[in-house]
């Protein structure tokens, strides 16, 4: 063999790809992040309301903590296997203090790298080739991952405008009830932006103890509701911890979507098991970032009220803005996205792709969250007051809403 051909670059045989890489589904935003990066290497100014990035920093007193940890030593060996005792400890304190909720630290929080990396794990300790998860749709997209990589099957549930974007437990069948061993329920909800009640979760119990079926909160906006109204954990449903768990992450309430810190809460058998799972993967997270993570959760919660308010004026900007374009939308409850209609005549993506291509204004297309988010797109929060309403400026040009 010539040295040309050894070192080509190129394998000297078919290198194998299981079954379950093939299907995996597709990563819609990457398609996304690829347009808006074409139209901005282009040179134009493309306002990108399409991705759920949170766009201002850590707060000051999180990053100090980080950085003074960095130099202790204690923290440049592995850190414990299952986390810190005292990153568990302040997440059951946030979680007393802000849903009076009561977690045994040891045995009812697993610390994550990251809330999508439990997400996505759940079913592999879960579900069996062949078995079903129900889910949302319109859902967050990385839950179609996780029972992909556990050969399982999806069920989908509808979110209707018209039953408040919650799941009708009566429309599932009785055959889809006898499979189902795992369901994900996602609110502050993305992509639709509304929240539940805690009446919905005591259904959601009740249901889950006739059915069996486990619970998966993904509760990643948490932190974020409007117009006074602190958004319910399912955890607050009397039964909560019989039939599920929570994720919580500090993405969206700190601004760490770079720091990787994330928590399943609540049955311990869960727990048990994500955390076995976790010890054949990973070493803990690096002990520094626990440090930092706990101080988020235990010091002064002002930066997270200042957080929510920041949100709450940006959303009453868009949408007075888009209101005065004619455009008509419900406002969000929390998250940070707004679901807007789509106008008469476009799909959801031929409206994305319009919107992109004359406006310079990106947005998701809502068939991307499953097929009954085809008639709308969601627009985030995730840029400040005077760019949201030069986004809808742009779009009113169009003309599109008469």
């Amino acid at each position: 063999m010539s040295n040309q051909q050894q070192y080509s670059g190129r394998s000297a045989f078919d290198i194998p790809t299981s079954n379950v890489m093939t299907q995996l589904p597709t990563q819609f935003f990457a398609t996304l992040v690829q347009n808006v990066n074409r139209e901005i290497a282009s040179g134009h100014d493309v306002i990108n309301l399409g991705q759920g990035n949170p766009d201002t920093p850590t707060p000051p007193h999180i990053v100090r903590t980080l950085q003074e940890s960095a130099e202790n030593p204690l923290y440049h060996k592995y850190s414990p296997f299952s986390g810190h005792a005292f990153l568990k400890e302040a997440i059951a304190k946030r979680y007393k203090e802000d849903y009076n909720v009561d977690l045994d630290p040891e045995t009812e929080v697993a610390i994550l790298f990251g809330g999508k990396t439990g997400l996505v794990q759940l079913p592999q300790v879960l579900l069996n080739p062949g078995d079903v998860c129900l889910v949302p749709d319109p859902g967050y997209p990385d839950y179609w991952s996780g029972v992909a990589l556990a050969k399982a099957h999806m069920s989908f549930m509808p979110l209707l405008e018209s039953n408040a974007f919650l799941p009708d437990y009566e429309a599932i069948s009785d055959e889809v009830r006898d499979k189902a061993k795992l369901m994900y329920l996602n609110y502050p909800n993305n992509p639709t932006s509304v929240i539940a009640p805690l009446s919905f979760y005591e259904e959601t119990v009740e249901f889950a103890i006739r059915n069996k079926i486990v619970v998966a909160s993904d509760f990643a906006y948490g932190a974020i509701g409007f117009d006074g109204h602190r958004p319910v954990s399912f955890l607050q449903a009397p039964g909560a911890k019989e039939v599920g768990i929570e994720f919580y992450t500090l993405s969206k309430t700190y601004n760490m979507a770079g720091w990787r810190v994330g928590f399943a809460l609540g049955n311990a058998e869960i727990i048990s098991k994500i955390n076995l799972l976790q010890d054949h993967i990973y070493v803990s997270l690096f002990g520094g970032i626990q440090a930092a993570a706990a101080a988020a959760l235990t010091s002064s919660q002002q930066c997270v009220t200042d957080l929510v308010a920041r949100y709450e004026s940006r959303r009453n900007a868009l949408y007075e803005a888009l209101s005065s374009i004619g455009w008509q939308a419900s406002k969000p409850g929390g998250s940070f996205f707004s679901w807007l209609p789509v106008p008469s005549g476009f799909t959801s993506s031929e409206f994305a792709d319009l919107l992109l291509r004359e406006a310079k204004v990106a947005v998701a297309p809502g068939i991307g969250f499953g097929t009954h988010g085809e008639g709308y797109v969601r627009a985030g929060l995730l840029s400040d007051e005077k760019r949201l309403e030069e986004a809808a400026r742009r779009i009113g040009k169009l003309n599109l809403f008469k």
